[in-house]
């Protein structure tokens, strides 16, 4: 019987092994909405060159994403779509300064549905009366919305516009009201407006004095570093900027 017990007990042992090891790749990535479709396709390519990888995906504006981090969930990589939310995560410890890294830029846009008789054409022409209403992101959360508050206030329209603003939860949602229709413009990367060019039509391009960067990071508290630096050092590499650029994005 006690030799049973024994062989039972390296059994247990065993398994509990592979278990480890098969947890052993698995990495957290928190990153930006805008991100979603790329980095989907872009954690296949991953976990493929990776045999024994998993990448869990967790996706979301990136201010959202960084209380969760704050809190304590666990995420080994953090990709935001500006530099403010990852100097707030530097800030509280969540990232290093040495770990983070730009890795593809993007453009703000204005869109309208596909239907649309007269698109707005300028940043001016969204305080006439024939825009009723603009899906906005939440500027204190959303980086797509701090980007479009800061060229409304730039063009001196910030009040106008506000005022007929439908606030949403992240570019992908105001994405989905234009291409539904239930609002008449909507502020958006040219990556998002790309996605559904049979809902939605690029409107114009919205001027801005200052670069759309993404940063990367592994966090501080990743409890697989190892990993964590492949993925962005895969995300970096050619055939994760290609998998980008199918998206649109553009080199930093």
């Amino acid at each position: 019987m006690a030799f049973l017990s024994l062989k039972r007990s390296l059994a247990a042992c065993l398994l509990a092994g592979l278990a480890g090891a098969a947890m052993a790749g698995d990495i957290t990535v928190s990153a930006a909405a805008s991100l979603t479709n790329a980095f989907k396709d872009i954690a296949q390519g991953f976990e493929a060159a990776h045999p024994g990888s998993k990448v869990l995906l967790n996706f979301g504006a990136s201010g959202a994403l960084l209380p969760q981090m704050a809190k304590g969930a666990p995420v080994d990589v953090f990709a935001s779509a500006d530099q403010e939310t990852m100097d707030a995560a530097q800030q509280q410890g969540l990232v290093r300064a040495a770990d983070r890294q730009d890795f593809v830029r993007n453009a703000l846009v204005v869109i309208a549905p596909v239907d649309a008789k007269a698109p707005p054409a300028a940043l001016k022409d969204l305080a006439a009366p024939s825009v009723a209403r603009v899906a906005l992101a939440l500027p204190a959360s959303v980086p797509v919305g701090r980007y479009a508050r800061h060229a409304l206030e730039a063009a001196g329209l910030w009040g106008a516009v506000q005022a007929k603003a439908v606030n949403t939860s992240n570019v992908r949602q105001s994405l989905d009201y234009v291409a539904r229709g239930e609002v008449d413009a909507g502020f958006v990367y040219a990556t998002d407006a790309a996605l559904m060019k049979d809902k939605v039509k690029t409107a114009f391009a919205v001027p801005l004095d200052r670069a759309i960067l993404y940063p990367i990071a592994r966090t501080a508290a990743s409890g697989n570093a190892a990993e964590a630096a492949a993925f962005i050092a895969y995300v970096r590499s050619p055939a994760g900027q290609t998998i980008l650029a199918r998206y649109g994005f553009l080199k930093p």
